[in-house]
């Protein structure tokens, strides 16, 4: 087994049950299930949910990702008493999740209210190579006398999403005395759920099935000599269409077939097979530091872990939702952080899957058509937030006002129409990563020119020039402003590369293109004043700014607004996060390391970090400043936003962004990774406490790997590569070490010859 990083539960805490939950939670791409312990606890959330199936439950619900029957739950009664952690002893306690296979682990010595011991040792994990297959083993040990132990499991579709059921239960069937199945259908027809398990005892037992409130269970009873083990294996099959091929028997009894072949197989064997794709997937995304801190390889291992969880590699007409695969949290569904934060790791490491990522909105396309039209204007608007339509999925409204009984409005939908630029962003650096023309030519295009027409039509002439009025940056503490930097710079980038490249393609349309260098020619893009900072908006510069240590001391707790209304907070410089930071680094080709460094300093200060994406950002920029011990806090304090002490950080699921930030801090940050002018650059510089990273990379054709220690650079290309090292320019074939001395500017007179660089 690889020696990757193992993640640890530290205690049992009925406090942090759901954090556990989250951070520890198994899954891959396909299902995500979190790691909730298999006996029940009030505050235990459990849930299990496969990408890109959502359901609206009623006329005033939102559409949301199904929390799935569970199948994790197991009631133990030991010697007439019912386990759980609440009561007795915890004598020995461990519990981890293994990066290297995929694995969640515990095992617990608990010593009943009536004074006997006993081992529980429990194991489970979600198939990276069978998506549908999740296994699952318990076993059991008395440690001081002969017991006598009842085991309870099975299929609960009692499950919900937080009171709201989306599924109604079709048939529940049990076949020979292993197997059982639940066929379960969302309310509006359109996808069906294909429960099946297998569950087997390792000892003789008496043992029944049961079938009632939508609940299908496997009993078992028997007594376990002293010293003896008896585990339960639980296989578990998961499949889902929304396509009806097949009859609803048909589809169910090769859900069964599949089924039965894994459970002949067994529990070790399965694991074995999908340890083998995980060794894949560390093989060729893995980043390795060495750190006085060995936290930060953890950090770095879980973001991997995650990052690849969480997406639907198998299927383009899903995507990554806010949370994963994790938890309830924003409903499931898919956010900007997709192309800016998430899509950039498999960008660099699997291209296929940020293709997929981007044809996902070109599939969509008709529903951001139609946002659009419906405001008024042309090409595409989508949504803010969306799930497996296309349409706008933002609730119309957020929590009532309990003092006043009114609702407020979202205002995210209505206004924060960046989104757009991202995804066209995010098409740019995929097409300048890959080279991949026949992606560009149809979807890439297509994405272009629609969001470019947005942009173009939604421009307002005023005293002779364009501008963008009412509309909310990255920055949401900012709201319905005019000209907002980040939104101006983006939609023109948006429109100049869509002009660009269907000249580069010859996709001929006379009328767009003139509009197009109408629009370039005279969009208003605000200007850095003579300090070189650039005002986020029209009116920024001249609200009031206050004191905000304190509420940067308690970042991402939203603090402020205990102090002041959103109105008021409208009205002074106060930043979740700061949109020209985010600015300077999506398009650093448009921006002097003077104006970089000069705006990163004016807004920081500004800005609280209520955003979980705000401080990766910032610690992004702060490297390129060459600020690297700097940098290396802000990375260090988006790592906490889950991995720190806060019990309850991730209640409702993980900050998937934040771990595309993670990856993103190390390879744009300290390795000096960016795209300009459509070129790789990297200029590595480390923390003072990291004495080596290495990584993977893809880049067009080429698979890279990289090793910096020393202050020298090793590459290895499978292919040849031009690229920008330290500001110079050489082209690499085979192995190449590079010393970072040797890349310095002339010293007294004497000069580095450019062509020792050349492999």
């Amino acid at each position: 087994m690889l020696n990757v990083s193992v993640l640890t539960d530290p205690g049992f805490c009925p406090h942090s049950l759901n954090k556990y939950a989250s951070i520890m939670a198994c899954g891959n791409g396909y299902m995500g299930i979190r790691a909730a312990h298999e006996e029940d606890y009030t505050q235990q959330t459990r849930g299990m949910y496969l990408g890109g199936l959502y359901h609206r439950a009623g006329r005033n619900e939102t559409t949301e990702l199904v929390n799935l029957p569970d199948i994790t739950g197991i009631e133990v009664e030991l010697d007439g008493v019912n386990f759980t952690l609440l009561s007795g002893d915890i004598l020995e306690w461990q519990r981890e999740l293994a990066f290297a296979n995929g694995e969640l682990r515990r095992s617990v010595i608990w010593r009943s209210p009536d004074g006997k011991r006993y081992r529980l040792e429990s194991r489970r994990f979600v198939s990276l190579d069978q998506l549908p297959l999740v296994a699952m083993q318990l076993a059991i040990t008395p440690l001081d006398a002969a017991s006598q132990v009842v085991m309870k499991t099975g299929i609960d579709a009692t499950q919900t999403n937080t009171g709201r059921q989306h599924l109604d239960e079709i048939s529940v069937r049990v076949f020979d005395q292993h197997y059982m199945q639940g066929v379960y259908e969302t309310q509006n027809r359109a996808s069906e759920v294909v429960v099946s398990a297998f569950c087997q005892l390792s000892a003789k037992s008496d043992s029944c099935f049961t079938a009632k409130n939508r609940r299908v269970s496997a009993h078992y009873c028997l007594t376990i000599p002293q010293g003896d083990t008896v585990t339960l294996d639980k296989i578990v099959w998961v499949a889902h269409r929304s396509d009806k091929a097949l009859s609803q028997e048909s589809f169910a009894r090769r859900a069964l077939a599949d089924l039965k072949v894994c459970a002949a197989r067994g529990y070790a064997s399965l694991l074995e097979s999908s340890s083998c794709a995980w060794e894949d997937v560390w093989r060729n995304a893995r980043v390795e530091v060495a750190s006085a801190a060995p936290d930060d390889q953890m950090a770095l291992d879980y973001a991997v872990w995650h990052l690849t969880t969480m997406t639907p590699a198998h299927d383009e007409r899903s995507s990554i939702a806010a949370k994963g695969l994790t938890g309830e949290g924003y409903k499931g569904h898919v956010f900007w952080d997709t192309e800016i934060f998430l899509l950039p790791f498999h960008l660099f490491t699997r291209p296929q899957v940020a293709r997929n990522l981007l044809r996902y909105r070109w599939l969509n396309l008709a529903g951001a058509r139609e946002k659009a039209r419906r405001n008024g204007w042309p090409g595409a608007l989508f949504p803010w937030e969306s799930a497996s339509s296309g349409k706008e999925e933002t609730p119309e409204f957020a929590a009532i006002n309990i003092r006043t009984g009114m609702r407020q409005k979202v205002a995210s939908a209505l206004a924060e129409h960046h989104i757009v630029a991202d995804i066209a962003w995010a098409v740019v650096a995929y097409w300048q990563a890959t080279h991949d023309d026949a992606f560009m030519r149809n979807e890439g295009l297509t994405l272009l020119m629609e969001t470019a027409a947005f942009w173009m039509g939604r421009a307002t002439e005023v005293d002779g020039r364009l501008e963008i009025h009412d509309v909310i940056g990255p920055d949401e503490y900012t709201e319905h402003v005019n000209n907002n930097a980040y939104t101006n710079y983006l939609a023109w980038h948006n429109v100049a590369c869509a002009r660009r490249f269907m000249a580069q393609f010859g996709r001929e349309d006379t009328r767009f293109t003139e509009n197009a260098t109408r629009f370039l020619t005279r969009l208003w893009l605000p200007e850095a004043n003579s300090d070189g900072v650039i005002p986020q908006d029209d009116t920024f510069m001249a609200k009031p700014a206050i004191d905000l240590s304190r509420y940067k001391a308690k970042a991402g707790k939203q603090t402020i607004l205990l102090d002041y209304s959103r109105a008021e907070v409208n009205d002074m410089q106060i930043l979740k996060q700061a949109d020209v930071v985010m600015l300077t680094y999506l398009l650093p080709e448009r921006f002097t390391p003077q104006q970089c460094a000069a705006n990163l300093a004016f807004y920081e200060p500004r800005t609280i970090h209520d955003s979980s994406l705000s401080k990766a950002i910032h610690g992004i920029v702060t490297a390129r400043c060459g600020d690297t011990e700097g940098a290396y806090a802000f990375w260090r304090d988006g790592v906490a936003i889950d991995l720190g002490d806060d019990p309850h950080s991730c209640d409702d699921g993980i900050h998937a962004a934040a771990t595309g930030a993670i990856w993103s801090g190390v390879i744009q940050g300290f390795a000096g990774m960016q795209i300009v002018e459509g070129e790789l650059h990297l200029a590595p510089s480390l923390p003072a406490h990291w004495r080596r990273l290495a990584f993977p990379l893809r880049w067009r054709n080429a698979t890279l790997h990289f090793t910096y220690e020393n202050e020298v650079l090793t590459i290895e290309t499978t292919t040849p590569v031009t690229l920008t090292l330290w500001g110079k320019t050489l082209r690499v074939s085979g192995r190449k070490v590079c010393a970072y001395k040797d890349f310095l500017a002339p010293v007294n007179g004497i000069a580095t010859t450019e062509g020792r660089h050349d492999a």
